[in-house]
């Protein structure tokens, strides 16, 4: 759909804030003229509808504009009904005790879904104190609208766009349905400001309603690309002039100014990455011999040390009845990760802890390629009886097996110094992790024997947006965005915006004037503040 033109409304009531010795409209003008403009839109319909040459997408191309422009009128009225209800006497008044004294109206532009309105407010100014003068604009108190200079709808839908896109991409889709799109910044800088909002909002969400009788909680962990000190350094220095003289020779010009990279040496790893935990919890409900689900399942990924994942899962846990001692059968599923086998130890005691089937295939197979040729069929023949074993919950069988046959390797000859060194590490890893590969119990008991939600989960929710080409992130500015995209994906995005608009309603009827965009990040989350 291509973007509403604007329009210039007459007597520059709503879309001309500069225009000299502009005055306040009132309420009556504004009625006449959206009168005046509804019946200009049916007379610009019926005479499109008598015409026999026009086409369906040349008149809705045409009526965009005029829907739009009413729209911003209905709000301009709107506002203005609202300002004559809140229409002060002259002097100074008192309020909560304290003097303000009030100054004459003066417009304001604020950029809506339809378009950018104007309109007029009254600033009450407090009295001086030791931090100096503070005062408010009543009718932004009454109507919850916040100093930044965009609607919350409009801001809510930009922000939410942004967790789907580059910033870049979402001021462009919005351009083609919006008539003025807030500048990537803008986006950016109201993505950051939510983002100081979600940690409240992840301890005060309400537990869902109609959970099963086992929970079930998946962890893994996804590296995004982040920025070295070098990129920073460069990023927020002071910029050259670009003296190129066309694109294509830009590229040259900021070579010659910094510098060729130097070579990556072996192991060097030019994504400098830094992992994000993912956890995914949900329910099931017996049914029968049968585990049906999942049940309110829901994603939480922070840049955070691995513990505060725990901490959080931990939370939701007790939130939704599963705490410790209540008796509840709650099963833990990871990759095999030390750490995270050691913080499901701590924060879980008595759940059932589970290594991913297929992370146990892997290392199956790198044992049987020690044994036999690979891609052959014996191969595949032998990995089926161990997979058959494996899901009978026969893995010391299969350990017994690998040690008979590293034991039957000659030390010496050609290639079995690197097969004795890889099938022990799979003897190695799957020893330690015995008790994590009880699968033939958990296909009894119709439990979970492997990780695919968190693994699409960090696919969808970090890979997609966190993980592309020329990306380069500051954790804490991934962070408040990471956050926001979960609470989109958990689908909790309206009452998570409705709760901070009440909230800023809130704090602006306490006389604090109130702006959601932040320009810098919210620290990352601390374990002490986790719990």
């Amino acid at each position: 759909m291509p973007a509403p033109r604007s329009t210039v409304l007459p007597l520059s009531l709503v879309s001309n804030a500069n225009c000299a010795g502009a005055r306040p409209p009132t309420g009556e003008e504004l009625r006449r003229e959206i009168r005046a403009r509804v019946d200009a839109l049916l007379e610009f319909t019926t005479t499109e509808a008598a015409s026999e040459a026009i086409a369906f997408k040349a008149f809705e191309t045409a009526l965009i504009p005029r829907v739009f422009e009413l729209g911003r009128l209905f709000i301009a009225l709107f506002l203005c009904l609202g300002a004559e209800r809140e229409r002060l006497p002259q002097g100074d008044l008192e309020v909560a005790g304290q003097k303000f004294r009030r100054r004459p109206p003066q417009p304001r532009n604020l950029n809506t879904f339809f378009g950018v309105v104007r309109y007029w407010r009254t600033y009450l100014l407090g009295p001086a104190t030791a931090g100096g003068r503070r005062g408010f604009h009543p009718l932004d108190v009454k109507l919850g609208l916040t100093a930044d200079r965009l609607s919350m709808n409009l801001l809510s839908l930009a922000t939410r766009l942004a967790t789907k896109l580059s910033y870049a991409q979402a001021r462009v889709v919005l351009g083609w349905f919006f008539l003025q799109a807030p500048s990537t910044e803008v986006i950016e800088q109201a993505v950051l400001g939510l983002g100081r909002r979600t940690a409240e909002w992840f301890e005060s969400a309400p537990p869902p309603e109609g959970d099963g009788e086992v929970l079930i909680a998946l962890f893994d962990s996804k590296a995004s690309p982040t920025a070295t000190e070098q990129e920073l350094r460069r990023r927020r220095g002071k910029r050259r002039k670009s003296r190129a003289r066309s694109p294509r020779h830009r590229g040259r010009e900021r070579r010659g100014y910094y510098g060729s990279k130097p070579r990556r040496k072996k192991g060097d790893k030019s994504k400098n990455g830094r992992a994000a935990t993912m956890v995914v919890m949900y329910t099931l409900k017996r049914s029968g011999r049968y585990l049906l689900g999942p049940i309110n399942r829901r994603f939480y990924a922070s840049f955070a040390p691995k513990r505060h994942a725990f901490e959080i899962a931990r939370r939701e846990a007790n939130k939704r009845g599963f705490t410790v001692g209540s008796g509840k059968l709650i099963q833990i599923v990871t990759d095999g990760d030390d750490d995270l086998a050691l913080y499901a130890k701590e924060y879980f005691p008595g759940a059932i802890h589970t290594l991913d089937v297929m992370h146990a295939l892997e290392y199956l197979w790198t044992a049987g390629e020690c044994l036999y040729r690979e891609g052959g069929k014996e191969l595949a023949a032998w990995m089926d009886q161990q997979k058959k074993r494996l899901y009978e919950g026969g893995i010391e069988r299969i350990l017994a097996e690998l040690k008979r046959r590293l034991d039957a390797i000659p030390l010496t000859g050609p290639g079995n110094k690197g097969k004795r060194e890889r099938l022990t590490g799979a003897i190695e890893y799957l020893g330690k992790r015995v008790h994590q590969m009880n699968y033939g119990d958990l296909f009894a008991g119709d439990l979970e024997i492997g990780s695919g939600a968190v693994e699409g989960a960090i696919k969808n929710i970090i890979g997609a947006r966190f993980d592309k080409g020329g990306m380069r992130w500051i954790r804490e500015r991934a962070e408040a965005l990471l956050q926001l995209r979960c609470i989109e994906m958990n689908g909790d995005w309206e009452r998570f915006i409705d709760r901070v608009h009440d909230q800023t309603r809130r704090t602006q009827q306490r006389g604090c004037r109130l702006r959601l965009q932040e320009a810098t990040p919210a620290p990352l989350p601390k374990l002490a503040e986790a719990a």
